[in-house]
């Protein structure tokens, strides 16, 4: 088989970043190989930067188990799903002026680096539809995590109309089709999530027809007991909240419910920019967690100090044989 990315890999990336980047893309393999399940979490803006292009296939072909995400990711592959066309790239974001700035906002386009997503195809598309949905829940006396209400937005067919890029690209609509499972650690602060809150305050709608976070962890909890038979793996894609929160849930099983035959996450990779010693979960090296509980002595552990947008689509080549 003609496998062109990973061939350059094996051959170019020998050193430093490069052989960390290779050293953890064939960990990642041996853990699928010998039955390990893979979390993978998606920190940082990874759907606004299109990682759904090479991600969706990853999903496809059952190279991830369990997603952890926050709410930005989740909502921002479907909005690049429904107004692609309506984004404006902004090369030169380095040089813009408050001024500039102001001028974007007006225009409504919310910057990211340099890309800005349009309010009103974006944002104000998806609410009128998921608003509904999430009215019709409550009606019908249902309650749902945010992302199952997403797929339900997904999979009901009314965004069809809008869609602007090859479906096959949304790792979004591959992870509803598979009904893969995903938890959202702080969903709230998000775009959908404000707009929800929005309802809640103004008494359209109820704070509990929303699951909650505590919900969230209780689900891994049992999803993690389930499924680690063979291992788990944790690939994690940036800092924050969206790693933090799912890696936490094997010292909780551990030491807060006393179940002392739960194993530890049986593989460890962090693409990361973050500085290290400043304190931050971002910045801290794998060998910290194994004083948290979280990875044992031997868990193969890597990180690699770079651009996620760069290694993640490298590391997924190299999985997917391409």
């Amino acid at each position: 088989m003609d496998k062109p990315i990973t061939n350059f890999i094996e051959k170019y990336f020998l050193h430093f970043n490069a052989a960390a980047l290779v050293d953890a893309a064939k960990g990642y393999e041996a853990q699928l190989e010998q039955g390990s399940k893979m979390l993978v979490s998606l920190a940082g803006a990874m759907s606004t930067a299109e990682l759904g292009k090479i991600f969706a296939e990853m999903i496809r072909q059952s190279k991830v188990d369990i997603i952890s995400c926050t709410g930005a990711n989740l909502e921002e592959d479907i909005m690049n799903l429904v107004a692609h066309s309506h984004y404006k790239r902004v090369p030169n974001y380095r040089d813009l002026t408050p001024q500039d700035e102001w001028d974007l906002l007006l225009k409504g386009l919310n910057r990211v680096t340099d890309t800005c997503i349009p309010e009103e195809e974006a944002f104000r598309r998806l609410q009128k539809h998921i608003f509904k949905i999430w009215k019709d829940a409550e009606e019908a006396g249902e309650r749902y995590f945010p992302h199952e209400y997403m797929y339900k937005l997904l999979l009901s067919g009314v965004l069809e109309e809008y869609y602007e890029i090859d479906l096959k690209d949304s790792w979004m609509y591959a992870a509803a089709e598979k009904n893969l499972p995903i938890v959202v650690p702080g969903w709230e602060d998000s775009t959908m999530g404000n707009i929800f809150a929005s309802y809640v305050v103004k008494g359209e709608l109820k704070a509990s027809t929303m699951k909650s976070g505590i919900e969230y962890m209780t689900f891994l909890a049992d999803w993690y007991t389930d499924n680690s038979e063979k291992g788990i793996g944790f690939f994690q894609i940036g800092g924050g909240i969206a790693g933090d929160f799912p890696i936490c849930v094997v010292p909780m099983l551990y030491q807060d419910l006393e179940r002392e035959d739960t194993p530890f996450w049986s593989y460890f990779c962090q693409i990361s920019d973050s500085t290290t010693s400043y304190g931050s979960y971002s910045g801290a090296v794998p060998n910290e967690k194994i004083t948290w509980g979280k990875l044992d002595i031997d868990t193969p552990k890597y990180i690699i100090e770079s651009d996620a947008t760069i290694v993640a689509p490298l590391i997924f080549a190299y999985l997917l044989n391409m």
